[in-house]
């Protein structure tokens, strides 16, 4: 499983995402070697830093990104890779 190298906060974007769904991604991130406390949830991270990792929640992956550069307070990503979120029969998120 490949780990995730970053340092200071881990911005995870949740825009209104059911709590099954974010506790998932917060298993998933751990399981990639962030620390839980490092993981700061937002719909719209603020103090961003280049070098950052900005982790975007959808029902079926994590896109994870590192911030490239800022402009006008919103920044600019590029994807490091994409962690799938596995479902079971019942639509239940599993490892």
């Amino acid at each position: 499983m490949e780990k995730i190298d970053y340092e200071g906060i881990v911005w995870a974007i949740n825009h209104n995402n059911p709590e099954p769904l974010v506790e998932h991604a917060i298993h998933t991130l751990v399981m990639h070697g962030v620390k839980k406390e490092d993981i700061q949830l937002t719909d719209a991270p603020d103090n961003v830093k280049v070098g950052a990792i900005v982790v975007e929640i959808w029902p079926y992956h994590l896109d994870v990104a590192r911030v490239r550069t800022i402009r006008n307070e919103s920044f600019i990503s590029g994807t490091v890779m994409t962690i799938e979120l596995k479902l079971d029969g019942e639509g239940n998120y599993t490892d």
